[in-house]
C-alpha cells in the first residue's frame, strides 16, 4: 500500500484514493489487510501524554515546600522524642495535617481524571463498515486506513475519510473548525492542494457529525494523525507553567522556610556560645534541648493550616464549577480562571454549544 501525504487526499481523484490505498468501495478490505493494519497503524486512538497516574497525582499533592519543611520537622521532633522515651505527639500532629491536605488535593484531582476518562469512553463510538463484502458494525478504536465507512444522520464520524458516495449529505464540522453551520459535502470533488481544512467537501473529519443525508467513505487517517489528532499533539506539547497562585504561594513559602531555617541556625548556635576565661567556645550538651525549642519556633512561623485551606478552598470552588458542567482537572485552575477577565476568540461554535438561544424578548 502506498501512502499519500496525509493532508493532500482533497486534491485525489476516488479511483486513485481505492487503489492507493488498496481497497475496494464495495467489499472494503478483507480481514488478512484488516489484522495487518492494525498491527502497522495501531489503534484509532487519540494517545494522551498529560494523563497523570494516581500515584503521580498523590505525590504531587506533597511537594509545597511549606509542607516539605513542616514533614522534615516532624521526622526529627519523632526521632528527639523517640530518644527521651516520649510519645511523639508534636511529629504526630504535624504529620496528620500533612496528610489530611494530600488526601483532600488527591481525592478532588482523581476525581477530575476519572470524569475524564469516562467523557473519553463517550468518545468511541461504534462505527459502521463494509469488510470482506460484509457490513458490520465494530468499535472506532478498530478502523484502519483503507476501511470503508457507511454514514447516515446522527452518526460521529471516528476518522478522517475521503468520501466515495454522498447523497444530500451534511456535517457539522463545529468542533474541527469553529463554523456553526453543517457543511454540504460532495463526493465527486478533486480540489486544489492549498484549499482550506474548511473548504474541502470531498472530506470527513474525525469528531465532527454527520447531520443529514447518507454516503461512504474510505479512511485514510486514523488516531493522531487525523486532523483532531494533530490538534490534541499540539495541545499536549504545551508546557504547563505555574499558575499564579502557585508562584505567590511558593515565594511565601521559600520566604518562611528560608526564615525559619536561619532561625533554627541561631538559636542553636547561639544557645551554644559560651564565653570562657575571656573566650569563646561551645557546650554542645544543651544541643537538644536547644535543637527541640528552635524546631517548636520553626513549626510556629509557617502556617500547617494554610495548605489546608488553600486547599479546601479550591475544591469547594472545584465543586461548584462542577455543578455549572465545567470540570477542572488540578486544583489551582480554579483560581486562574477567577483571574481571567476576558476571553478573545474568533469562533463562536467552538465555544458553545452550537445552538441558538433565545435571550430577550420584546414585544410592542
Amino acid at each position: 500500500m502506498s501512502s499519500n501525504s496525509p493532508s493532500s487526499w482533497h486534491t485525489v481523484a476516488i479511483d486513485q484514493t481505492l487503489k492507493q490505498l488498496s481497497s475496494n468501495k464495495d467489499a472494503g478490505l478483507s480481514s488478512q489487510q484488516v489484522s495487518e493494519r492494525l498491527q502497522q497503524y495501531g489503534p484509532n486512538e487519540l494517545e494522551e501524554t498529560g494523563g497523570r497516574s494516581p500515584w503521580s497525582i498523590f505525590v504531587d499533592q506533597f511537594t509545597n515546600i511549606m509542607l516539605l519543611m513542616l514533614m522534615g520537622v516532624a521526622v526529627i521532633s519523632a526521632f528527639l522524642d523517640i530518644r527521651s522515651n516520649t510519645f511523639p505527639k508534636d511529629a504526630i500532629a504535624i504529620f496528620a495535617i500533612v496528610i489530611l491536605n494530600g488526601i483532600l488535593g488527591y481525592f478532588q484531582e482523581q476525581s477530575a481524571e476519572k470524569a475524564l476518562a469516562a467523557l473519553k469512553n463517550l468518545a468511541s463510538p461504534l462505527v459502521k463498515v463494509v469488510r470482506d463484502s460484509k457490513t458490520s458494525e465494530i468499535a472506532a478504536k478498530e478502523l484502519v486506513p483503507g476501511d470503508v465507512m457507511l454514514l447516515e444522520a446522527g452518526v460521529k464520524i471516528a476518522a478522517d475519510g475521503r468520501l466515495i458516495e454522498a447523497s444530500n449529505l451534511q456535517v457539522r464540522e463545529s468542533a474541527l473548525t469553529g463554523e456553526a453551520l453543517a457543511v454540504t459535502k460532495q463526493a465527486e470533488l478533486e480540489l486544489p492542494e492549498d484549499a482550506s481544512l474548511g473548504d474541502r467537501l470531498n472530506l470527513i473529519f474525525q469528531g465532527t457529525e454527520v447531520v443529514q443525508g447518507r454516503g461512504k467513505a474510505i479512511v485514510t487517517n486514523t488516531a493522531m494523525q487525523t486532523e483532531l489528532g494533530k490538534i490534541a499533539a499540539m495541545l499536549q506539547s504545551v508546557e504547563n507553567e505555574p499558575t499564579p497562585l502557585q508562584q505567590r504561594m511558593s515565594q511565601l513559602g521559600n520566604v518562611l522556610v528560608s526564615g525559619a531555617l536561619a532561625l533554627v541556625a541561631i538559636v542553636v548556635i547561639g544557645g551554644m556560645i559560651t564565653f570562657q576565661n575571656g573566650g569563646i567556645g561551645f557546650d554542645t550538651s544543651r544541643f537538644e534541648e536547644l535543637l527541640e525549642v528552635s524546631l517548636s519556633m520553626a513549626v510556629a512561623v509557617v502556617p500547617e493550616g494554610l495548605a489546608a485551606v488553600v486547599t479546601v478552598t479550591l475544591a469547594l470552588g472545584t465543586r461548584r464549577m462542577v455543578k455549572r458542567n465545567a470540570l477542572i482537572r488540578k486544583l489551582p485552575a480554579v483560581e486562574t480562571l477567577g483571574s481571567v477577565t476576558t476571553i478573545c476568540s474568533d469562533k463562536t461554535g467552538t465555544l458553545t454549544q452550537n445552538k441558538m438561544v433565545v435571550q430577550l424578548v420584546s414585544t410592542g
